[in-house]
């Protein structure tokens, strides 16, 4: 079979996957463009990804349906096969001096504590690329030529070329040995114990993809933005502590931006006595091969903290050196000049939604896994309704499902009863969740109360109708629904029988609206009492 009818019979399988229910189309664009086919014949198909990342994800999520696709294409059974194909990565470091040609150690894998969490999950089929391309493809040739972004051979080539060459063989760090205790702090923020839903699916595949070859051209700078206690903060981490344990030669920084604040105003002040507290200042920061700045949004009108930070930024950039941020808002919403909002978003940025709650029931069980671990008790459990009702009443910030999840472990520990019921939970968590009222709300209570307030019908509200005033209402409504209920924009959407893009873009105008129009806070305001009252 030639490259160009594989090709068309892997794009019929891509778009066969998307007509099943239940299938997210903009999910498989995302993970299926970052698959090749290499090699197909009568009930057998071999794919390669361009990280194990990839891979393992396509295979606990799609497998079973990429073989549902081609049983009702061809009308056979057929076995997938999937590998990892490095020639699809990053671009390859190619040193400029063929004797000296090193590689990234392989001797010493990532500790489980460090690997993705689906790279993890189901046994990995043993193809290394060698094996790929033992198979016969027309299209193999091009798999491997470079692209033209490898051509450019960016900074970035040369940064992390200079870093493997001066960490030889003979060089390599030890294999990290098998952690005889669950890891605290900072350290146990990975990519395996981050629970993965839709609301953070596309932020997790983008942190796991600059950890495993910082320095892409189109995720960096990587920027991830999303309310407090959504899992930003882990997801820097995460990077940090797999990069450290993968790749120990590279220096990764981490800085919260109160943090860096701190350190430039004791520059500052420093600047009279010693000169060069400055340029000590800056060589902290841009020494560094990784650099993640959490909570960026604190720089608002800290204009000279601001200049050094950019230079800082453009210079690492420059160097092909990875910079990595974090937000509570989108860059266009911080209260900054345009040229960084443009900078910040030159790479790749990706929001976390709030949870679902499959998601947050995913949280509550892997906590208490984490408990089961830590203190040695395998048979630890708390019941699923008991877990259920955590996860449907606490708000979108994942600190405070935790902290419910603690509170009835202990309160189980105090009193020595392993069997709580649901009302002794409801007890022990009466004041615990934040929004006090608003937890027991509806988005039809909302709904209700701004057509109330607006004057328009309920049918208004969620018809086509495209009246000035209905949409102002409307717009108001989805905008109230997303700060007091927390609630995902696609969940919002089917209130309003509208899809989450939408939504998105309502609570974004509300947002921008807010900044300039008093009347606007006031009637919000006035809302949120009312709604809080019922």
């Amino acid at each position: 079979m030639d490259s160009s009818e594989l090709n068309h019979n892997w794009n019929n399988v891509c778009e066969q996957v998307k007509t099943y229910n239940n299938v997210d189309a903009s999910q498989v664009n995302a993970f299926f463009s970052r698959l090749v086919p290499q090699a197909m014949s009568e009930g057998f198909l071999m794919l390669t990804a361009d990280n194990d990342f990839i891979k393992s994800w396509v295979e606990q999520h799609y497998l079973e349906i990429i073989k549902q696709a081609l049983n009702d294409l061809f009308h056979v059974p057929f076995n997938v096969i999937l590998a990892v194909d490095a020639a699809s990565a990053a671009p390859a470091v190619a040193p400029s001096n063929p004797q000296t040609t090193t590689r990234e150690p392989q001797s010493a894998p990532a500790s489980p504590a460090t690997m993705p969490p689906s790279a993890a999950v189901a046994p990995a089929h043993e193809y290394s690329p060698t094996t790929v391309s033992s198979f016969p493809s027309g299209d193999q040739s091009q798999i491997a030529q470079p692209q033209p972004e490898q051509e450019r051979r960016s900074a970035l080539d040369d940064h992390f070329e200079s870093s493997l060459v001066e960490h030889s063989a003979e060089e390599q760090p030890p294999a990290p040995t098998t952690p005889h205790k669950r890891a605290e702090g900072p350290a146990s923020l990975t990519f395996e114990n981050f629970v993965i839903g839709d609301s953070n699916r596309m932020a997790y595949s983008m942190a796991v993809d600059v950890a495993e070859t910082p320095g892409k051209m189109h995720l960096n700078p990587l920027f991830i933005y999303g309310k407090s206690g959504l899992g930003k903060t882990h997801l820097l981490r995460a990077i940090q502590n797999y990069i450290n344990e993968t790749r120990p030669q590279l220096k990764v920084t981490y800085v919260d931006s109160a943090e860096l604040l701190s350190d430039y105003m004791e520059a500052s002040v420093a600047h009279d006595k010693e000169k060069s507290s400055y340029r000590n200042f800056k060589q902290r920061y841009e020494e560094s091969d990784v650099l993640l700045i959490d909570d960026v949004q604190y720089f608002q009108g800290k204009k000279q903290t601001l200049d050094i930070v950019f230079q800082i930024f453009n210079k690492m950039t420059d160097q092909g050196k990875q910079v990595v941020l974090s937000a509570d808002r989108a860059p266009k919403n911080i209260d900054i000049d345009e040229r960084y909002i443009t900078r910040f978003n030159s790479g790749g940025t990706f929001d976390i939604q709030p949870p679902e709650i499959e998601t947050k029931l995913g949280i509550v069980k892997s906590f208490i896994e984490e408990y089961r671990e830590s203190e040695g008790d395998p048979a630890f459990s708390i019941s699923s309704d008991i877990q259920m009702y955590i996860a449907e009443n606490s708000s979108s910030n994942i600190r405070e499902l935790k902290s419910a999840v603690t509170k009835i472990i202990y309160q189980m520990a105090f009193t020595h009863n392993s069997d709580l019921t649901l009302d002794d939970v409801r007890g022990v968590l009466e004041s615990h969740f934040s929004g006090g009222p608003s937890k027991r709300l509806a988005v039809a209570d909302i709904q209700r109360e701004v057509e109330n307030y607006y004057k328009i019908s309920h049918s208004d509200m969620v018809g086509k109708k495209r009246p000035r005033h209905i949409t102002y209402a409307r717009k108001i409504a989805m905008y109230l629904c997303r700060q007091m209920l927390d609630l995902p924009f696609n969940d919002i959407g089917k209130k309003f029988n509208r899809d989450h893009t939408t939504v998105l873009y309502s609570v974004s105008d509300v947002e921008k609206q807010l900044k300039e129009s008093r009347d606007m806070n006031e009637e919000i305001e006035a809302l949120k009492m009312i709604i809080r009252d019922l």
